[in-house]
């Protein structure tokens, strides 16, 4: 039997440390902060992170570099013996890293399978529970990737933006719509589905923007996988920027809507994502129960 490895990035939201702990391998994501490179959970933490932000320096997101990338996986094959890879990047509806990778996986003729799984930060990171499950099952790297990518819509992330100033540096709200929304007191609600970050709705306080978050993902599985919400043959997750106290707060309200599903998983959102809706951000997503 083949001997896989799975490799994601860090947009997964999974540390070095718990990726060892996981047994897979995790390639950190490239930041630019005032014209110096830096490389997540490497020689940037998150409390390092939003220092700077909220310092106000320029902040801009990266690629990994090739090199960095084939370096990876020749070790994984040159050193530590594994025959095939499963590589499962950031969505390429919000990066080119995807194509880059699947590029550079052609060199490898077919040991190296890159995964297009429309997902990014905690619905990318079950993906990852889904392959390493996947290898114990003992399906090939090949056979993980269709398995991935059949499956790769059955999810959704709702995103509660505390302050548009961060969308707004990136060009995705106007400066007169970002001023206009902190003087009402608006909280967007953002939703990722396939690898698109879309609004959902607006809010007048972070009160009713959790409350539209929940009833989103509930409208969402109802419509699209009713038999599933019947008979709760989902996963939940709750994500958040900065503030992991408000987090634990808002899991528990989550909980209290869904007591049938245990556990809810909550961890911090990727910085590579968190440098365009900033701290004090909140997400609930699902993922349908696949394996």
């Amino acid at each position: 039997m083949s001997k896989v490895a799975i490799v994601t990035d860090s947009n997964a939201g999974i540390s070095q440390e718990e990726g060892k702990e996981l047994g897979i391998y995790i390639l950190p994501m490239p930041f630019l902060i005032d014209g110096v490179e830096y490389f997540e959970d490497i020689n940037l933490t998150q409390e390092e992170f939003y220092e700077k932000l909220e310092a106000d320096v320029d902040v801009s997101t990266s690629q990994p570099s090739a090199g960095s990338i084939l370096d990876l996986w020749d070790k994984i094959f040159n050193e530590d013996g594994y025959d095939e890879i499963v590589f499962i990047p950031m969505s390429s509806g919000l990066s080119g890293a995807c194509e880059t990778a699947m590029m550079l996986a052609e060199e490898y003729d077919g040991r190296v399978q890159v995964v297009n799984n429309q997902r990014i930060s905690v619905t990318q990171r079950q993906s990852i529970l889904d392959a390493l499950e996947l290898v114990k099952r003992g399906m090939n790297a090949c056979e993980i990737k269709v398995f991935l990518e059949d499956t790769k819509m059955d999810s959704s992330i709702f995103i509660m933006v505390d302050t548009l100033k961060y969308l707004k540096k990136g060009g995705r709200v106007t400066p007169a719509g970002a001023a206009l929304a902190t003087i009402l007191g608006i909280k967007p609600v953002l939703q990722i589905n396939g690898g698109k970050l879309d609004a959902y709705a607006k809010a007048r306080s972070v009160k009713i923007a959790k409350r539209t978050m929940i009833e989103g993902i509930i409208n969402d599985i109802k419509t699209r996988f009713p038999e599933d919400y019947e008979n709760n043959n989902f996963l939940l997750q709750v994500a958040y920027t900065y503030d992991k106290e408000a987090a634990e707060e808002f899991r528990e309200e989550v909980k209290n809507m869904f007591p049938e599903i245990e556990p809810i998983v909550m961890n911090a959102l990727s910085l590579s994502v968190s440098c365009h809706i900033g701290p004090g951000s909140l997400a609930v997503a699902y993922t349908r129960k696949v394996l």
